[in-house]
């Protein structure tokens, strides 16, 4: 019988030498790979001595799995192990197993076991990706080295390696996804946030499972990365190792979490030092964050270079001018060297993203050919004319501002065409309520001013909204909040600093000067709405009269206004509340009185679409006030989603139908539907309108199915009385004699469905054009949460064909999602449609994944 106690002793004393040897600031990084393999190493030798005691005889295999089978064990990582069966052949008692794994423990194994036969084995990975990726990385430790052999050789041959892709990277968004979709969270997870070493295994997963390589070397061998970038991964890899395991040996325990209490700690093992402007943290953290970067940009470029290695791109590529091509929804570079010939090209490449419909993405060719390109954005680089031109119209495209940005962050362009924002990038700030890096807080606001003037988010804060619609240049908010936190971590006023800066990068891209005082002003001023609304007394008319004259006027009050609110909900997502909302629109009430203007209205926008649509509808003779008892019903997103054709064609079929004021809702009325020759000259526009409930979308979907119409736009609207008003464009190759007859069809055979409410139609199966059929496209999925993650935006991409709406909101139904709004976009041969969507389902990942897979299955069928 083993003395247990010893070896306990035995394995303890040589793991805490290697524990020291972890600390050591002086050890450079990559050698942590070696104490990492000798931290294995004498788990082997401890479990081996262990399996030869417990005498299982040599029917059976001891296999590690999962992290461990990596022979790679962190400090106090788990020590998972397979038991191996053979086949119908002699079982182990239990008693045994129990034993053994007891004495594991009790020798200071931190272990994790199971016990399957190789069928077993094989049957369980079948049905959880999570095994399957933990036996991918099995290898033997002691035991039936034939058993062994046998297990791997048949649990290769079964993995589908373009299914085993899909799985790992679907749960690879949801991973990504709870960390907020950014490695720059204050306290990231440096396993699991988006950078962290679960990106770069993932890499090593996919290639292992499709036999592209086991080692980073062999990736660059089979073309999959450039000898640089598996320099790159490897050095960024080995930091990442290094911060994770001195956490474990520094918190005592299993932690991969870069939480406050241990920065500082963890740090000092680095041998960082504080400094008067920076804390020994902040330079970890720093450290950590451009690590994180790289490789999330190296993650992006090799996964696209899998994904096409694993199922070639059938589209082929459409020239969008004569240095760039649109290739499977990727912008993609027309040569490798297009940037170093070409720097002007740089920013050309994201304001094409934001110009081409239908664009998703940047190309692993374009990624790897920007990432190879960043010596050239030098100071000639950040001051030529021609990139401050092409920068500017970038700010004034009507859509993409935030995408582009973000994207030009992730490739490091952002920082090096604005130079004082590479100093913010990763830069922490300690204020308790920032959750993000300055550089992520800045594009957050940014997105939060942009989201005032989409139709598809006045839902989030109307009362911006409204205001927002009746702005004239929202660029000039784009720059400020771009700028207004620009200068932190310099050690003065980042205010006055800032407005300093914005200032210099006005007069460089020609700004004209009233507009470029306005900016500078709401850098200036950026904390100053926020301070005096929660800090001060609102009812002394002399702090109202004192801020009034510190604005000036109502522009710039409606603009520090809108900027304010985009900057507090940018801190966090538990900052931002309806208290202080209130108080933000008191001042802003109070300042607009004092400044002798009044509250507006909607916005001049929505006021414009209004006064068209009341001329419109006394064209018709209808009354002066006919519209009122349906408009009262409606809000602000409503008018900011339909023109004035629109807004007048439903008052005048539908007015008559809404109850006045105070009047009762009947909910059991029928539906009313009505049709019309659409607007646009093909096809028709059809309202439905009818109080709502939850399968009405899938119901309206599947009439039109099933009368061979195909749905080219969809506008889904709930009122205050809870009525749906639905609107929709749709085209038919069936061509009656007269349209009246298609209309009158529609009217009554639509009514008829809804009023029925029998099962649902079985989906057609609709004929695919020819181009479809050679030239598929990879169906795509998106589920993110909106800002208060209680509605969810659906985002889906495929090849169209008849039916595919419907099918999709087949899937919604069966999940009892609840539809607020679509907006369903066909692109000759692809449809981009995008759904607002909510329900109890949405809030668990498991069901999120099964959402997603069936609307996978639902698009490719």
């Amino acid at each position: 019988m083993m003395d247990i106690p010893s070896l306990r002793d035995a394995y303890r004393t040589h793991k805490l030498a290697l524990f020291d040897q972890l600390r050591s600031a002086r050890a450079p990084t990559r050698s942590v790979h070696t104490v990492l393999r000798q931290l294995s190493a004498l788990a082997d030798e401890t479990l081996t001595a262990l399996w030869t005691d417990a005498d299982f005889g040599t029917e059976f295999a001891l296999v590690a799995v999962g992290g461990f089978g990596r022979g790679e064990l962190f400090p106090y990582s788990d020590v998972d192990v397979l038991l191996l069966l053979p086949e119908g052949g002699a079982r182990i008692d239990p008693a045994r197993i129990e034993a053994f794994i007891g004495h594991c423990w009790d020798a200071g194994l931190e272990i994790g076991s199971s016990v399957r036969t190789v069928s077993e084995c094989l049957a369980e990975a079948a049905k959880d990706v999570t095994v399957q990726t933990s036996l991918l990385e099995s290898r033997l430790i002691a035991g039936d080295k034939k058993l062994y052999s046998a297990f791997r050789k048949r649990f290769l041959a079964a993995i589908d390696p373009q299914a085993f892709f899909t799985a790992k990277t679907q749960e690879m968004r949801h991973r990504h996804q709870k960390f907020e979709n950014t490695p720059y969270a204050l306290e990231p997870n440096c396993k699991e946030s988006p950078g962290g070493l679960r990106d770069l295994q993932i890499i090593l997963w996919a290639t292992k499972a499709a036999g592209f390589g086991n080692r980073w070397d062999d990736l660059a061998k089979n073309g999959l990365a450039t000898t640089f970038e598996v320099q790159q991964i490897k050095r960024n890899e080995a930091l990442l190792s290094l911060i994770r395991a001195r956490l474990h040996v520094t918190a005592n325990r299993r932690e991969d979490r870069l939480v406050f209490d241990l920065q500082t700690a963890v740090a000092a093992t680095f041998g960082y030092v504080g400094e008067s402007q920076r804390k020994a943290s902040e330079a970890l953290m720093r450290r950590y964050y451009w690590a994180a970067k790289a490789v999330s940009q190296l993650n992006q470029i090799l996964l696209l270079n899998i994904a096409d290695r694993l199922q070639p791109q059938a589209d082929q590529p459409t020239p969008i001018n004569e240095r760039f091509f649109e290739k499977g929804g990727m912008i993609e570079v027309a040569s490798d060297d297009l940037y170093l010939k070409e720097p002007h090209a740089i920013l050309e490449t994201f304001l094409l993203y934001q110009k081409t419909i239908g664009v998703t993405g940047l190309s692993a060719r374009t990624l790897r050919a920007l990432y190879n390109a960043r010596h050239v954005m030098d100071s000639k680089f950040r001051n030529d004319p021609e990139n401050h031109k092409t920068f500017m119209r970038m700010l004034l495209q009507p859509r993409g501002i935030t995408h582009a940005l973000r994207l030009m962050n992730q490739t490091s362009v952002l920082g090096r065409y604005l130079r004082v924002f590479r100093s913010i990038v990763g830069q922490m700030q300690h204020d308790l309520f920032h959750v993000y890096t300055v550089d992520q807080h800045i594009l957050m606001v940014l997105r939060n001013v942009r989201r005032f003037f989409i139709a598809e988010h006045a839902h989030e804060y109307p009362g911006c909204s409204q205001l927002a619609a009746g702005w004239d240049k929202p660029w000039i908010l784009y720059i400020a909040a771009l700028f207004h936190d620009i200068a932190k971590g310099r050690g003065g006023d980042h205010s006055t600093l800032g407005a300093r800066d914005v200032r210099r990068f006005c007069r460089q891209h020609e700004i004209a000067r009233e507009d470029a005082k306005l900016i500078e002003f709401l850098v200036a001023e950026h904390l100053v709405m926020s301070q005096v609304a929660q800090k001060q007394d609102l009812g002394d008319p002399e702090v109202i009269g004192a801020f009034a004259k510190r604005v000036g006027n109502e522009r710039y009050l409606t603009a520090l206004y809108l900027l304010t609110v985009a900057d507090i909900r940018g801190t966090s997502p538990r900052v931002w509340n309806a208290w202080k909302g209130k108080l933000l629109e008191d001042l802003y009430r109070f300042t607009l009185r004092a400044l002798g203007g009044r509250m507006p209205d909607p916005g001049a926008e929505i006021e414009a679409r209004k006064r068209e649509a009341i001329a419109q509808l006394a064209l018709h003779a209808e009354p002066l006030d006919a519209h009122k008892a349906l408009w009262d019903t409606l809000d602000v997103s409503y008018f900011m989603r339909h023109d004035p054709s629109e807004i007048a064609w439903h008052a005048r079929q539908l007015s008559y139908h809404v109850p006045p004021a105070g009047v009762p809702v009947d909910l059991h009325r029928p539906p009313i539907v009505r049709a019309r020759i659409s607007p646009v000259g093909e096809g028709l526009q059809v309202a439905v309108y009818t109080p709502d409930q939850p399968d009405l979308f899938v119901r309206i979907c599947g009439y039109f199915d099933q009368a061979s119409f195909s749905i080219l736009d969809a506008k889904v609207y709930t009122t205050s009385n809870g009525f749906a008003l639905d609107t929709f464009q749709v085209i038919t190759t069936f061509i009656p004699e007269h349209y009246r007859d298609l209309i009158n069809m529609v009217e009554a055979g639509l009514a008829k469905t809804l009023s029925e409410a029998g099962p649902l139609p079985t989906p057609s199966k609709g004929r695919v054009s020819r181009r479809v059929r050679s030239f598929p496209i990879k169906p795509r999925v998106s589920l993110l949460p909106d800002e208060k993650a209680q509605r969810w935006l659906l985002n889906i991409s495929a090849s169209d064909r008849a039916g595919l709406l419907y099918s999709v909101a087949r899937v919604l139904a069966r999940h009892h999602l609840n539809l607020q709004l679509a907006k369903v976009t066909t692109l000759g041969e692809r449809v981009e449609d995008t759904f607002l969507i909510s329900g109890p389902e949405l809030q668990g990942q498991r069901a999120q994944a099964a959402i997603e897979t069936e609307l996978l299955d639902a698009l490719a069928a």
